[in-house]
């Protein structure tokens, strides 16, 4: 639900690089993302999409290059970082929930110990988030009662009760089983109708044409291609965008 720009991208990146050892991923990568804005990142395995996401919330820190999230340089020593990952919300591919909480108690738990709110508090805000993911009545269900849809969904609320400016999603649904994807798949879409400004990694296509404001292909650690969902998937320009098209979409 892109809007029409009347202010600068939430999130800058400017020459972006980062190397692991003698091993460069990413090599110079720049993009953009605008407030309210839905951006799928596609590409190969191994193109260094998970690393740009890592490098955006400072999960990995970049071997040089910039990252603006509101204007700020993340990289700068007044950056908060606790304070940065609450507003840069972040969902992975494994759920990583504590299995001897609740649902409700991994939604809270981040609540009490980063934003320091009450039992009360945490609970009621806890409670939103699970709603808005349709999981009220699972609240007090444990990660081994919960499907694996389930156990995503109870992450995207864990990140949606700091209230993020934007979510970073990595691969939301590559651990579920395929009849479970749906169900994440349609809170996105929820969060999308909301406003919630958005930068997901997927190999979700069909999905990806159908609600993103824009899409980004990324191979070996460079952007290649970026533009319109229909453009990207209807008319690539690049060789290697269409030859990875053809090969994915050719997949059962």
């Amino acid at each position: 639900m892109q809007l029409t720009r009347s202010q600068p991208p939430i999130l800058e990146v400017e020459g972006l690089r980062k190397s692991f050892g003698d091993t460069e991923v990413l090599r110079g990568i720049d993009l953009e993302v605008d407030r309210e804005e839905l951006v799928f990142i596609i590409g190969p395995s191994g193109s260094g999409k998970s690393t740009l996401l890592r490098c955006c919330n400072r999960l990995e820190d970049a071997t040089s290059g910039s990252i603006k999230f509101d204007g700020t340089d993340i990289s700068a020593p007044s950056v908060d970082i606790n304070e940065l990952r609450q507003q840069m919300g972040m969902v992975f591919q494994s759920f990583n929930l504590y299995p001897h909480l609740t649902a409700l108690g991994n939604v809270t738990l981040a609540l009490h110990r980063a934003v320091g709110q009450t039992k009360d508090e945490s609970e009621e805000r806890g409670r939103a988030a699970l709603e808005r993911v349709g999981l009220s009545e699972k609240e007090d269900a444990y990660p081994n009662e919960l499907s694996g849809g389930q156990q995503q969904r109870v992450a995207i609320a864990r990140a949606l009760a700091l209230e993020p400016r934007i979510l970073l999603m990595d691969e939301p649904t590559s651990a579920l089983d395929p009849e479970l994807v749906g169900s994440v798949l349609k809170v996105i879409r929820e969060l999308e109708e909301s406003g919630m400004t958005m930068l997901i990694v997927s190999h979700e296509m069909q999905f990806a044409r159908e609600a993103a404001d824009r899409v980004i292909f990324l191979d070996q650690g460079e952007v290649l291609e970026s533009g319109a969902p229909d453009q990207i998937f209807s008319s690539p320009e690049h060789e290697r965008t269409r030859a990875f098209l053809k090969r994915i979409l050719a997949q059962p």
